[in-house]
């Protein structure tokens, strides 16, 4: 029985190479944010992020983790009938 090669490969069978990872400069750029407050938030885990090492990284997941965490609902009024 031939073997098929057609299963998904598990997070650490992965390759690096498939995954982008930014500087917080990229990062901060991106964000339209300064690099210090991405920097003071990551140290505090108050942000998704990738440390590999000592050389902090974010990811495109990150960076969509991060705007997603950022969005607000819109207020909405409901007008009020006239008396």
């Amino acid at each position: 029985m031939p073997l098929r090669n057609d299963r998904v490969p598990r997070r650490s069978e992965r390759r690096a190479e498939n995954v982008r990872l930014y500087t917080p400069a990229e990062a901060a750029a991106m964000l339209q944010v300064r690099e210090s407050w991405l920097r003071k938030k990551a140290s505090a885990r108050a942000v998704p992020c990738t440390f590999i090492g000592k050389h902090l990284r974010f990811s495109e997941q990150d960076i969509d983790a991060i705007i997603a965490a950022g969005a607000k609902r819109p207020i909405v009024q409901r007008r009020r009938g006239q008396a």
